[in-house]
């Protein structure tokens, strides 16, 4: 049996080789075989303010003063952040603050703590 790779959007075992990409039966997601290669490299690239690399559940201080979309709140310069997560998108933090709840940060706003 070969080693195939998890579905990228739903983490299925169940791929299979269509020729020139995967296809996961489960949620119907294709995706190439160099896209593997690649995503380990894009999920390294997230850097901090500073150039430091971020990865999965590294704590970071804020930088600078981010008002709340929606809310009077603001978070402060110096506000540490445990535990964060990468994900994609122009926002490409997820964590949660102490005070104000679960929000996404973007990384020229941190730096590693």
């Amino acid at each position: 049996m070969s080693e195939l790779p998890n579905c990228p959007a739903c983490a299925s075992e169940f791929t299979y080789d269509d020729g020139i990409q995967y296809v996961c039966p489960e949620c119907g997601n294709e995706w190439s075989k160099d896209a593997n290669e690649g995503a380990e490299e894009a999920e390294s690239s997230i850097r901090d303010a500073n150039g430091n690399s971020l990865a999965d559940g590294d704590t970071v201080t804020v930088i600078k003063d981010l008002k709340v979309k929606g809310s009077s709140l603001v978070v402060k310069v110096g506000t540490k952040v445990k535990n964060i997560r990468l994900v994609g998108g122009d926002h490409d933090i997820y964590c949660k603050i102490d005070g104000i709840g679960p929000m996404k940060l973007k990384s020229e706003f941190v730096k590693k703590a």
